[in-house]
């Protein structure tokens, strides 16, 4: 028997939820109505739509007939972490698509950046609503350092998008900086999966504490890829004049991961921070 319970959130965030349901589903219907494109770019925002209008929805269902209390995660850290990594997407697919694929008369490329930026102003309120506040028990992922993995995650899977083996392969150094963002992503979506699948009380160790060497080690590992990065990938490498109309070319994502690299660093150092205090200061 389902029973249906429409108490099952906050009514703030049940509307929030709905109405980013609302958003996404107009955004990609009229870009779909528009025109169909094979380009990496188009196919992310595509995705990034269809993927939070989704999800969202089958939060929104599975609350109501209260089958999310069946499910064997931690709820409240799905849901939470999920608000922020849909913020994080819409953001970036409202910043790509209008840039690539929106003119002064293409109507309907308007009004889908236009819900898109909506959409991402919802889920961003709704971070702000379900994140936990000082004092208050919650779980892990909403909690700063929580949202802070996984911000940390998707800014390295937009560096993963922007990569190309024909550039990185040329010098160890940039080898090297790949390393570094395939083995600090790992640990970070290690750490969210075990939260959600609430799997941390059977880690063998003290997780503040392995949260914390894990932290500082991914500063002292991302201050290395922010200099070495950008040193090896623009020498003897100068801007082509065809990068000043074609904003998709292989230069300019040289740049996209040198800044997102250095997003990465100030998150790590803010994690760091964070855990140093609750493992040094609070917990003494």
């Amino acid at each position: 028997m389902v029973l249906l319970d429409f108490k099952a959130s906050p009514m703030s965030v049940s509307i929030l939820r709905v109405l980013e349901v609302i958003f996404t589903c107009i955004t990609f219907s009229l870009v779909a109505s528009v025109h169909y494109y094979t380009d990496a770019f188009w196919t992310w925002c595509m995705f990034t739509w269809c993927f939070c209008f989704t999800v969202t929805l089958l939060i929104l269902f599975f609350e109501i007939t209260t089958f999310n209390v069946k499910l064997p995660i931690s709820w409240g850290d799905f849901t939470c972490a999920f608000a922020m990594l849909a913020t994080l997407m819409i953001l970036a697919a409202s910043i790509i698509y209008p840039v690539n694929f929106t003119c002064s008369s293409c109507a309907k490329q308007i009004g889908a950046s236009v819900c898109s930026w909506l959409a991402f102003f919802l889920y961003a309120i709704e971070v702000g609503l379900t994140r936990a506040r000082p004092g208050e028990i919650s779980g892990f992922l909403s909690t700063v350092p929580g949202l802070l993995k996984v911000l940390e995650a998707f800014v390295a899977c937009i560096i993963f998008i922007c990569l190309d083996p024909n550039k990185y392969t040329a010098y160890a150094g940039l080898q090297w900086c790949v390393a570094v963002y395939c083995i600090c992503f790992i640990f970070a979506l290690l750490i969210i999966l075990l939260t959600i699948g609430r799997l941390l009380a059977l880690f063998p160790a003290p997780f503040n504490k392995v949260l914390t060497f894990v932290n500082v080690l991914a500063v002292l590992m991302y201050i290395t890829a922010v200099v070495m990065w950008p040193l090896y990938s623009f020498k003897k490498n100068p801007r082509p004049n065809y990068c000043n109309t074609f904003y998709n070319c292989s230069w300019n994502k040289l740049v996209v991961i040198s800044f997102m690299t250095c997003v990465n660093l100030i998150a790590y150092i803010v994690d760091s921070i964070y855990s140093v205090r609750l493992v040094f200061f609070v917990s003494a």
